[in-house]
């Protein structure tokens, strides 16, 4: 899948949001989707991304944002308002979620 095919929530919560943050951090989340079949994967995906994200030491933090690292305090609050977005999508029912119409 593309992120193109996102219901208009998940991609708000979860690409909008990171790319508040950072380009290179909608970049991450951008490439997951093409790992995906459908929505509901690459929001479970994107929760196990997030959550590696937060392990990654200060060298792979680097070579993310490559070789212009955020701050580790303000990289990690990022994470977490996706995290929050991500379960306030989930109190969404996927047939009431907006999808794009091609």
């Amino acid at each position: 899948m593309d992120t193109d095919d996102l219901s208009e929530e998940a991609y708000k919560a979860i690409i909008i949001e990171a790319e508040k943050f950072n380009h290179d951090l909608t970049l991450r989340f951008g490439l997951l989707s093409y790992q995906c079949d459908d929505e509901n994967e690459y929001v479970d995906k994107s929760v196990q991304l997030i959550h590696k994200m937060k392990k990654l030491h200060n060298y792979e933090i680097d070579d993310m944002f490559f070789g212009d690292p955020p701050n580790k305090r303000s990289f990690h609050a990022a994470l977490e308002r996706i995290l929050k977005n991500i379960e306030e999508l989930k109190k969404i029912p996927p047939g009431n979620r907006t999808y794009p119409t091609y």
